[in-house]
């Protein structure tokens, strides 16, 4: 038998519920601040390391709990400087987290989900299908890992300074892991990022946009890639659920709640498909005059999939068309593509697979349902 299988893993737990573990153990609250700070800002996961907490405590912990990282399965490098790593996720599954260096900044993207539910045509993850949810632990543990692996910038800061919840898996359909997450990301006792920092990805839970508006202030980037409704229940299918005028709503109520909170449209780039200059102008109709940013994203190819990019012409077109219109539109930087760790190309390795097609019987799986709920 595991002996670590009964300890309590640390990792992950949110500062309240870590005051309560520390509270059963008759000890005061500010030992999870403590606790926060050896995990987070100085990497140690040995209790018997953590000097100023008493050697009784100490002992009382290592019996009773632990810091258990996710494990590592591999690292590629790309030769853009481009980092992925494979995370072991329990019976022969993995999922993928990306680094993207830049002069200014680093940004991390991180899974969520092993696989994903929603099936988005053009996405490598959502043609893996999906199996489970991540927990905290194998959330924040990815973070974990790429600040205490990765060098640290020339100003001595740790190399990773943003983080996107853009990886494997719908972060809102995984709600009650996610925000324990973001709450860690922000305190100042843990990694104390910025706000504008932390972004979270969506394809459009409604319920859990607005949700998020309550619980917790981060930037908010929606996977649009279609106009009108029509197209966009092609290639997103939870649009069947929540339809465009319905999401856009809710994107307005949580930009209105959080001042000078813009919102971020992802619009991947499909030759033939979504990329016409007349596609370019309902989407202005859409986003003109509200809180909106437009980030064009070039496709990625993977195997077994049939769109193709639109030309760099007409991506400059499409971008073009909407300045025109006074909207904010920028294109992505492809990176990491040679590694599979360009934006659509994580796949990681899933298996016992469950695949949502939604408005039809198959999503009588309850795993199925609480990735829609």
């Amino acid at each position: 038998m595991d002996a670590t299988a009964d300890k309590t893993n640390l990792l992950g737990m949110p500062q309240g519920e870590l005051e309560r573990f520390f509270a059963a153990l008759d000890e005061k609250p500010f030992r999870a601040r403590q606790l926060m700070q050896w995990i987070y800002q100085r990497g140690v996961t040995d209790f018997d390391a953590m000097t100023d907490l008493s050697k009784k405590l100490r002992e009382r912990l290592a019996a009773e709990a632990e810091i258990r990282l996710p494990v590592v399965e591999s690292r590629h490098d790309s030769a853009d400087g481009t980092v992925k790593w494979l995370f072991e996720s329990g019976w022969g599954q993995a999922v993928e987290t990306v680094f993207i260096p830049e002069p200014a900044r680093g940004t991390l993207c991180i899974s969520s989900q092993v696989g994903c539910a929603l099936d988005c045509a053009f996405c490598a993850t959502g043609a893996q299908g999906f199996n489970r949810n991540l927990d905290a632990a194998e959330i924040i543990g990815q973070v974990f890992h790429a600040i205490h692996e990765l060098p640290r910038r020339d100003n001595g800061e740790p190399a990773v300074t943003n983080i996107v919840f853009m990886g494997m898996g719908e972060p809102l359909a995984n709600y009650k892991n996610v925000v324990p997450v973001l709450e860690l990301l922000l305190s100042d006792w843990a990694y104390g990022l910025s706000r504008r920092r932390v972004t979270v990805s969506t394809s459009g839970i409604v319920p859990h946009i607005d949700k998020l508006g309550d619980d917790c202030n981060v930037s908010l980037a929606v996977s649009l890639h279609a106009p009108n409704d029509e197209l966009r229940d092609e290639l997103v299918p939870i649009n069947k659920l929540h339809p465009i005028d319905v999401l856009l709503e809710s994107c307005w109520r949580y930009a209105a709640k959080h001042s000078n909170r813009f919102i971020t449209f992802e619009y991947v780039m499909l030759r033939d498909v979504n990329d016409s200059l007349e596609h370019a102008d309902e989407l202005a109709a859409l986003l003109k005059g509200r809180p909106a940013k437009i980030n064009l994203i070039p496709f990625n190819p993977f195997d077994g999939n049939a769109f193709r990019r639109s030309s760099a012409d007409t991506i400059r077109a499409f971008q073009d068309r909407l300045r025109r219109h006074d909207l904010v539109a920028t294109t992505r930087k492809t990176r990491g593509d040679d590694i599979d760790a360009a934006c659509g190309q994580l796949a990681g390795k899933v298996s016992d697979r469950v695949r949502v097609r939604l408005g039809e019987k198959t999503m009588s799986d309850k795993r199925a349902k609480a990735a829609t709920a």
